[in-house]
Parts: C-alpha cells; structure tokens; sequence
C-alpha cells in the first residue's frame, strides 16, 4: 500500500505526462488514461518489492518517460536513483518531473550505458533494470561492467520470459550473472502476464 503523499507524486507525475505528451512522443499517441496507469505506472511499482534493501541505488537503462526508475522513485522517495536515457527531450521531462516532485538522490543522465564517461565503471548500484530491452542476454553483457558483488539486474519481460531465458542458458556464451530468481505477475485490468527474472554473482 502506498502512503498519500507517494499516490499524489503519481498523480502530478501522471498529469506532466500527459501535458508534455501532447508536445513531444513519450508514449503511444492514443492511449487510454487507464492503459497508461495500467502498463506504464502499475507495471513500474511492481519493481518495488524488490528494492526494499538498504541504501538500494536503481540504475535505470533506456528510462524513455521513467518508467520503471522514475515511478519508483516517486513512490518511494529514500531510493537513490539513476536514470538514462539517450534522447534529450525525453531527458527534459525527466528533470521537469524531478524538479516538479522536488525529489533528491535521483538524477536523469543523456546517455546510453555504453558511454564510460558520464557512466563510469564503478560498481555503486545494487540494482540494475530495463523495460526497453528486449533481449536478455543482450542486456546483461549490456551493465555487466556495472555489476558489483552487490548488483542485482532486474529483467522485466512479458509472457514469453521463458523462451528468452532458454536461449540465455542453452545458447549465450557463459556470463558471470546467474539466474537467481523469477516473480511472475499479473497486471489487474488486462490481465497481462508479467514477470521480474533477477540475476546476480
């Protein structure tokens, strides 16, 4: 259950959404309002149980309009966040959004995760997750330069996880990130089948 004052942040961060999607391509054109709070907001707090460790810091890869990174962020204020993401307009509304909520220890960085040099190697994030990437394989050699002994990568995949993760261990080259954990959920108003595969040392 979130407390008021984190259902207010989401709502003004809903509102912003909404505003500057008018202007600039956040998500789909056409959306219904529900389906946003559906796939993009109630999808993103499903991340939540998960970072409920002390001192978590949430590296978000290909953040797009925040989601999950920003989403959590505003729901749960004592997370350290960091968000990337690579276009510059999808970048102002991150920080519009930051400076709007007057959240601290967040910060939205325009880059992808390859960029060394506003994204050095230096293992600080407990936790590292993408809505963006489709493959998962593709994705952990993406951040295992990021990983320490205490990261953990998040994967959130759709119903066909299981294929991906068949390929990771029957086809990719061996990687010192290991499947650790799976946590199959359901979206409440579609019915959608969701699932948060975590992979650590």
């Amino acid at each position: 259950m979130l407390a008021p004052e984190a259902v207010e942040r989401l709502f003004v961060y809903f509102t912003e959404l909404l505003r500057w999607g008018r202007k600039i391509n956040l998500i789909a054109k056409g959306t219904p309002d529900a389906e946003i709070l559906e796939k993009h907001f109630l999808d993103s707090l499903t991340l939540l149980p998960l970072l409920d460790v002390p001192g978590s810091h949430l590296l978000d890869v290909g953040t797009g309009a925040g989601f999950p990174g920003l989403v959590c962020k505003a729901a749960r204020p004592d997370l350290t966040v960091t968000l990337l993401e690579p276009r510059l307009k999808r970048v102002s509304f991150l920080r519009h959004v930051i400076r709007t909520l007057n959240l601290a220890g967040v910060e939205a960085l325009a880059c992808r995760v390859e960029d060394e040099i506003l994204l050095p190697s230096t293992p600080v994030f407990t936790h590292i997750t993408s809505r963006a990437v489709t493959d998962i394989a593709e994705f952990l050699g993406m951040v295992s330069r990021l990983c320490g002994p205490r990261t953990t990568v998040i994967c959130m995949k759709g119903p066909k996880w299981q294929e991906e993760l068949h390929v990771l261990q029957h086809s990719s080259p061996a990687l010192a990130l290991q499947h650790s954990l799976t946590l199959e959920r359901e979206l409440p108003f579609s019915a959608a089948k969701r699932a948060l595969l975590t992979f650590s040392w």
